[in-house]
C-alpha cells in the first residue's frame, strides 16, 4: 500500500492494516499525538482525500470524531490502512502561529 502525505507529498509503502500514525513516522511526517495511540488526545486528526483505501471506521473513533468525520477526518492513530491512500496533515499550531506572525512583521516592514 502506499501512503502520500502532503503537503510534503512524502511517500511510504506499508503493509495492510498499519495505522496512519505508524506509517507517518515511517515517512518521518511529524502528526501529533499525545496520548500514545489511543484515541484518548484526539491530536491526530488528519483528512483524506477519499477513504477508500482505509478500514471502515470503528464507532470508537466515529464517536470520538463526531461530526468531523463527515468532513473526511480521521484519528491517524486508529485508522487503517487497506489500500493506497492520500492523507492531508494538518500544520502544526506552533509552526502556524509563528508562520503568521512572520508574515505580519513582513507586511510592516513592506510599508517602511
Amino acid at each position: 500500500m502506499i501512503i502520500t502525505f502532503r503537503p510534503d507529498n512524502k511517500k511510504v509503502n506499508v503493509r495492510p492494516g498499519t495505522t496512519l500514525l505508524k506509517a507517518a513516522s515511517m515517512a518521518r511526517v511529524q502528526i501529533r499525538s499525545r496520548c500514545g495511540g489511543n484515541a484518548a488526545c484526539l491530536m491526530c486528526k488528519v483528512t483524506v482525500e477519499h477513504s477508500l483505501g482505509l478500514e471502515p471506521m470503528t464507532s470508537n473513533e466515529s464517536m470520538k470524531l463526531g461530526s468531523l468525520a463527515d468532513q473526511h477526518m480521521r484519528l491517524a492513530c486508529q485508522a487503517r490502512v487497506c489500500g493506497d491512500v492520500t492523507v492531508d496533515v494538518p500544520e502544526d499550531p506552533l509552526r502556524a502561529a509563528i508562520r503568521a506572525q512572520l508574515a505580519k512583521q513582513q507586511e510592516e516592514d513592506d510599508l517602511w
